[in-house]
């Protein structure tokens, strides 16, 4: 077939040359209405794959392959010390000085096993070329001097204990800390253990983000020796896309980098790991509460190394097995495992894992006894067996093919923008010398798997193949282990302990130099002029808005025309007000159980297949929003449903959704039991990775209505609840919860108490309307509406907490209570917070104190303004920062360009792109609640007229007599918690347990 011509890049052809690069293919991809090109750096060896499409939102990456031969963590610490300065940005920090200099949707650097990747997206071209100018020079000509590798790494350093007030050596380093604070859940304990597992001899076996024991083993010269092989064009792999044209990239790459460099042989192949002739057992452990009981809380699972990444069609065919065997509540070993009754979830790192040379599988139980593992085992078996010898329905494989090609087909922006999302899609495969673009082509390789499964048994033979009769895998157990964290701590502080023991008083002196001089570092004013910038004028002046095309009043149905590609959206809102008080904490795991539990029609394993088999999903929420039509405590707090399909399905979803809230059904409560035991594993487990949000809700649960309800929703108090609900799950509290539920269901499906938003083409939304329709009007009328403020006040005391978990580390929260979006403030509270941020947290939490993060921000809805950190080793340090942050801010002490900066900060975040179903259910729910486009479009013009005078006037107001409505919050250890409540005498903070 002749290839269409690409409208951006008209002149490019295959055996072109542009820039030093040599086109070696192009190809059209009509599945995202795109083109391919795949390039070669004739000098260098350096690849290219650029993917053309009608995007605004261009992205770029430059990845390298590294590969790491012990756990040090050269790779992770490479990354962030590269960001630290470079040849033509000689600044301290680059990176996150771009952030406020740029308009940019996403920046970011991530380090995985094998890779490192730069990647970036703006919609603006000027400052696509910024960034990659900054990006260009951090990656290939990097300071890495000695200070910004033990700031960003490890260091040693001599810390006052307060207790006897002592000193003593301490290790401090920025990935040192968040990796000790990864090491402290036991989701990224479970997928590094199961690396080194099954990799032994290849660099998977290590620990790439670097083990916190081996971390400072590391020194500064492997480190530029790591950099010196690894982080050059032989070694590089550039990735751009959007709708910028080609040929100026491919000019600015060889004129900024690739034409100063000569080939070299990186050596950074990864081999095949050699494969067993025999499966072996493992054990591991993670660290727990010690309060905790360790009853029932290991995980157990079986993995398998399985096809090489290259292999396109054999990783298809394992993603559908692994659809068909875990996808759904459902699936034949997910309902096994999970009917067993041996544990509460399937184990982290469940799946398959597609990002190494060799793709792994994995299946098990978490929440289990050890010794009950060889029963797991026995169940995975059985199962493989029995799919092996009696088939696999045709329909589980059908419906995982359409799983598959829906998510693929639907265009989204989370975690990243969509340009982003692609080159993920084919990056190891890309890596590893394999074929990328095939890996584009999702329809060939679908008409090649259906030609197979008809004249072989195509699933059933793979089956025996990667699971039955494969011995490389490995029977595994996580065990907890209530003294690791203390174990760890006792040989941290012996080796820290015979380190000091030896040190010499010129050692001595060097310590407390270095410390010195990262300290003047760190606080020295820097001319930052040599990095380019934004300007105002590169701000679009206006809003994006998305306007219904067509409203229905009765029932109210709003149409929203939108290019979905082929999927209809359909969104509906439920109000809950006339809900009683006693059932408003279990609104979450209501919603958990509407899709989950099965209906009057279905079990939930037919429920759950026909959700997989004709949607891409479908699902309840709820959530509170401040009112905007009423004053600024008036709140609305909803039920959501969410639900999409492929066009070809409409009829099939919407049947799916009468059937949901026309014929609910609680009554199977021993699939309630199991849901619950779920919910909670995920609910702990969740704790550590969004500790920082969860310390936040927290601190601001007291200010207002809505967050008193999102912190019973979404937050630690959430937790407790489902942690009380699962302490004695006898059948008499089974029943009563399963008819609260019940209660609950038929207090909220009414006719008149449900609004809903279609989204999608034209001809879709005239297919589905009716449809909608018919299900609002067939529902009972209720008494009332439940679109009102309900009768719930929060709490008038202001948190000041301490909550206790296992963790290495802690996320440290303070909120303070300002005002709300329609307030005159509004725009420049906004900005303050992007001042705090970028001009002293980021430099007092993150490089001096060495937390992964720390920040500030402003909650526009509810006028709360938050200070957070993310991975921190302090409690006291840092609440005494968010105290110099204030006083800072009152201090006047920054200038107009500083404030230009924040503005920058805050238009891309108010103009970051939507794909349109998301962009038009927004608009559903801001009318909804009273925000209007011309609300929105003050606040940005506002922002935009922001000045240096309108700053202090609001710091003065707002931040200089914060004392008396400032609320903390503290997730930590017991011990840290108790450690600062020592040092913070009478304004400890009140200790809880999660």
């Amino acid at each position: 077939m002749e290839l269409t011509e690409d409208p951006r890049n008209p002149d490019l052809k295959p055996g072109d040359q542009k820039g030093g690069f040599r086109i070696e293919k192009v190809m059209e991809l009509p599945e995202i209405n795109g083109f391919y090109y795949e390039l070669k750096h004739l000098p260098t060896g350096a690849a290219h794959i650029h993917i053309s499409r009608e995007d605004p939102e261009n992205a770029f990456s430059v990845v390298f392959k590294t590969v790491p031969a012990d756990s040090t963590g050269v790779a992770h610490i490479l990354e962030h010390t590269v960001l630290c300065g470079s040849r033509n940005y000689p600044v301290r920090d680059p990176f996150f000085s771009m952030m406020k200099r740029s308009l940019s949707t996403f920046m970011n650097a991530l380090t995985a096993s094998d890779w490192t990747m730069y990647p970036f997206a703006t919609q603006n071209e000027k400052d696509f070329y910024n960034l990659m100018s900054v990006y260009l020079d951090a990656a290939f000509f990097p300071r890495i001097d000695e200070l910004s590798f033990k700031q960003e790494g490890h260091r040693l350093e001599f810390e006052t204990d307060p207790a006897d007030g002592r000193q003593h050596l301490v290790y401090k380093g920025v990935v040192f800390n968040e990796m000790k604070g990864a090491m402290s859940s036991p989701d990224q304990v479970m997928g590094r253990s199961l690396l080194n597992a099954l990799y032994p001899d290849t660099t998977y076996s290590n620990n790439s983000g670097g083990d916190p024991e081996q971390i400072p083993q590391l020194t500064h010269e492997q480190l530029k020796a790591f950099h010196a092989r690894h982080y050059h064009p032989s070694n590089a792999y550039f990735y751009t896309y959007g709708n910028l044209p080609l040929a100026r990239h491919l000019e600015f790459i060889e004129d900024t980098v690739l034409c100063q460099f000569s080939p070299i042989d990186p050596a950074t192949g990864v081999p095949s790991q050699p494969r067993w002739t025999d499966p072996k057992t493992a054990v591991y452990y993670y660290p727990m509460d010690p309060e905790e009981t360790t009853e029932k809380k290991a995980q157990a699972c079986v993995a398998w190394l399985t096809a090489d990444i290259r292999e396109a069609y054999e990783v298809l065919v394992l993603s559908v097995l692994e659809q068909v065997l875990l996808g759904n509540p459902g699936a034949p070993l997910r309902k096994a495992l999970m009917d067993s009754q041996l544990g509460s979830t399937l184990s982290d790192g469940s799946g398959l894992d597609a990002d190494n040379k060799d793709t792994l599988f994995a299946c098990g139980l978490k929440d289990v006894n050890a010794e009950d593992a060889e029963k797991i085992e026995k169940i995975i078996f059985e199962v493989f067996s029995d799919l092996a010898e009696n088939g696999v329905e045709r329909r589980l494989v059908e419906s995982a093919i359409h799983q598959i090609e829906f998510h693929r087909k639907e265009v989204t922006n989370t975690p990243f923008p969509y340009g982003l999302k692609l080159l993920l899609r084919f990056c190891g495969d890309w890596l590893h010398q394999g074929q990328p673009d095939v890996a584009l082509q999702f329809d060939s390789l679908v008409r090649r798997f259906f030609q197979e499964l008809e004249t072989t048994d195509l699933l059933e033979n793979r089956i025996r193949k990667y699971f039955i009769n494969n011995p490389h895998r490995v029977h595994m157990t996580l065990e907890p282990d209530p003294e690791l964290y203390e174990k760890r701590r006792a040989r941290e502080e012996q080796r820290l302990a015979a380190i000091e023991k030896d040190l010499t008083e010129d050692d001595r002196e060097k310590i407390q130099q270095d410390a010195q001089k990262l300290v003047q570092l760190q606080e020295s004013l820097e001319d930052l002029s040599c990095l380019p910038m934004l300007s105002k004028t590169d701000i679009a002046p206006d809003i994006r808005v998305v306007h219904p095309s067509g409203v229905v009043e009765n029932p109210p149905v709003e149409l929203y025309e939108q290019p979905s590609s082929g999927i209809l959206y359909c969104k509906s809102v439920f109000g809950i007000q006339n809900l009683e008080p006693d059932l408003i904490d279990l609104l979450p795991l209501f919603c958990h159980a509407m899709t989950q539990t099965g209906t009057a029609d279905y079990d939930y394993v037919e429920l759950a297949r026909r959700i997989d088999q004709y949607t891409g999903g479908l699902g309840f929420s709820v959530s509170a929003s401040r009112m905007f039509s009423q004053s600024s405590a008036v709140c609305l707090p909803v039920l959501h449903f969410s639900g999409k399909c492929l066009s070809r399905n409409i009829s099939s979803m919407f049947d799916l959704i009468r059937d949901l809230v026309s014929r609910y059904a609680f009554s199977d409560t021993d699939r309630l039991r199991d849901l619950l035991l779920e919910v909670r594993a995920e609910m702990e487990s969740s704790v550590v990775h969004n500790g920082h949000r969860l310390a936040m809700s927290l601190a601001a649960r007291n200010f207002s209505t809505a967050s008193a309800l999102n912190e019973t929703w979404h937050g630690i108090h959430q937790i407790k609840t489902i942690k009380n609900l699962t302490a004695d799950l006898n059948p008499e509290k089974l029943k009563t919860l399963a008819a609260n539920l019940e209660r609950m269901a038929g207090t909220v499906f009414h006719e008149n108490n449900m609004r809903t938003a279609l989204i999608g083409e034209p001809a879709d939304l005239e297919t589905a309307l009716p449809l909608a329709k018919d299900i609002c009007q067939k529902m009972p009328t209720a008494a009332g509406c439940g679109f009102e403020p309900p009768d719930f006040t929060a709490d008038p005391e202001i948190p000041r907490e301490g909550w206790a978990t296992a963790t290495a580390v802690s996320f440290v929260a303070k909120v303070i209570e300002t005002r709300p979006m329609d307030h005159p403030d509004a725009p420049v509270l906004a900005v303050i917070s992007k001042l705090l941020k970028s001009m002293f947290l980021h430099r007092e939490i993150r490089e001096k104190g060495g937390a992964y993060g720390g920040f500030s921000l402003y909650q526009m809805e509810n006028g709360q303004f938050y200070f957070g950190s993310y991975r921190d080793p302090h409690i006291v340090r840092t609440l005494e920062v968010y105290d110099a942050a204030l006083e800072f801010i009152t201090s006047g002490d920054y200038d107009r360009e500083n404030i230009e900066e924040a503005v920058l900060q805050v238009c891309a975040d108010l103009d970051r792109p939507d794909p349109p179903g998301p962009a038009a259910f927004k608009a559903f729910y801001r009318r909804l609640i009273g925000l209007s486009d011309e609300l929105r479009r003050k606040f940005k013009q506002g922002v935009l007229e922001v000045d240096l005078e309108q700053v202090r006037n609001a710091a003065d107001k707002y931040f200089s007599t914060s004392g008396t409505n400032a609320a903390v919050a503290v997730i930590s250890s017991q011990d840290l918690i108790e450690e600062a409540n020592r040092q913070l005498g009478d304004r400890a903070l009140i200790p809880y347990r999660i």
